[in-house]
């Protein structure tokens, strides 16, 4: 559609000057003639001919030239404003905007076009970098003024040895979650550049799925949480220590939002060549507008059950790119009070 309408605009440019061509030799040609007549004398056929194609060029340079110095300030304006939004998007304002007309399929409306989208794009990014910023501020500043306070509070002479202990056990749960927290960080950076270590080979997932659990075992021991475990004999090529950490993740959450007497369920089977990995427990459900944005970095869904459970938001983020790694896909189902189901697809073979 573009190629067509860059054609027609060409043929309708060259007719438009042809036009403009044509009257202007019929124009030099009446007027030699007005002159020729006015001094009563006539040149020869050749020597006239010469004369109106040379005033005919001549009237059609004036004519372009009054067109172009007409034009010339409209462009110049068009110049000026793309320079402006440049020099404020240089100096850290996304909003920027050209608002000049980009219906026009010519170079200028491409331009101004692709120069919205850039400053659009890089508008979101900042905005995902500050707000990156204040989450990470946010999951410091709790730890550390916890640390803090406690650490403050052991100044006291007049504490028990009991109280003395339990403000030591809080201090270092803290920095436990900070260290997990900066771990986690890192972790995820590295996977979102192009140079984590990614080293896939074939081995069995079942018999992976299977050591995931008995890992977690003394967790759902504790809550007496049933396991149902249901796994196909299943090969896939793939880095093992990255998806450990997927299923790691993945079940240490259904343990965590899971009450006590509930049932976790994982199952695996081979489907269209590829390996479905199900994680569904019977806990407390997501609500249907945290669904989509579970896998964002520090989302959580319900902020002070996170909290206490001393997650971050970012262990979901940490197994969707990892999968994504893998080229393969994650889907969340879940209904407040009727629990969660995670489903991963992975490719056979990479």
């Amino acid at each position: 559609m573009n190629i067509v309408r860059s054609v027609v605009r060409t043929v309708l440019t060259l007719l438009f000057a042809l036009f403009c061509l044509s009257v202007c030799w019929t124009a030099a040609y009446f007027a030699t003639g007005f002159v020729f007549a006015g001094i009563g004398e006539q040149p020869d056929e050749l020597a006239r001919q010469l004369i109106n194609s040379a005033l005919g060029f001549l009237l059609f340079g004036v004519i372009v030239m009054i067109i172009s110095r007409l034009a010339l300030p409209r462009r110049m304006t068009m110049f000026n404003a793309i320079i402006d939004a440049m020099s404020r998007l240089s100096r850290g304002d996304f909003n920027v905007a050209l608002n000049i007309n980009t219906n026009l399929d010519n170079q200028f409306g491409k331009l101004v076009r692709s120069f919205n989208e850039m400053a659009a794009q890089l508008g979101n990014m900042e905005k995902m970098r500050q707000e990156f910023i204040s989450n990470v501020s946010h999951e410091i500043q709790s730890p550390l003024t916890s640390i803090r306070g406690f650490a403050r509070a052991l100044r006291n002479p007049r504490l028990s040895g009991e109280e003395r202990d339990r403000y030591l056990d809080i201090i270092e749960t803290e920095s436990m979650r900070l260290s997990k927290l900066s771990d986690n960080l890192l972790k995820l950076t590295s996977l979102e550049s192009e140079h984590h270590p990614f080293k896939p080979v074939r081995y069995r997932l079942d018999e992976q799925l299977r050591e995931a659990v008995l890992a977690c075992e003394p967790q759902w021991l504790e809550k007496s949480i049933g396991m149902e475990v249901e796994l196909e004999e299943a090969e896939i090529v793939a880095d093992p220590e990255l998806m450990s950490q997927v299923w790691a993740n993945l079940i240490h959450n259904s343990i965590k939002f899971t009450p006590r007497g509930g049932t976790i369920g994982i199952r695996l089977q081979r489907r269209n060549g590829e390996a479905e990995v199900r994680v569904s427990d019977t806990g407390i459900g997501i609500g249907e507008e945290d669904l989509p944005r579970i896998f964002e970095r520090f989302y959580k869904a319900d902020k002070s059950r996170d909290r206490s459970g001393g997650g971050s938001g970012l262990g979901l983020a940490i197994v969707k790119r990892i999968v994504g790694l893998h080229r393969g896909s994650i889907e969340v189902e879940s209904k407040p009070g009727a629990g969660t189901v995670f489903t991963v697809r992975l490719p056979a073979g990479l």
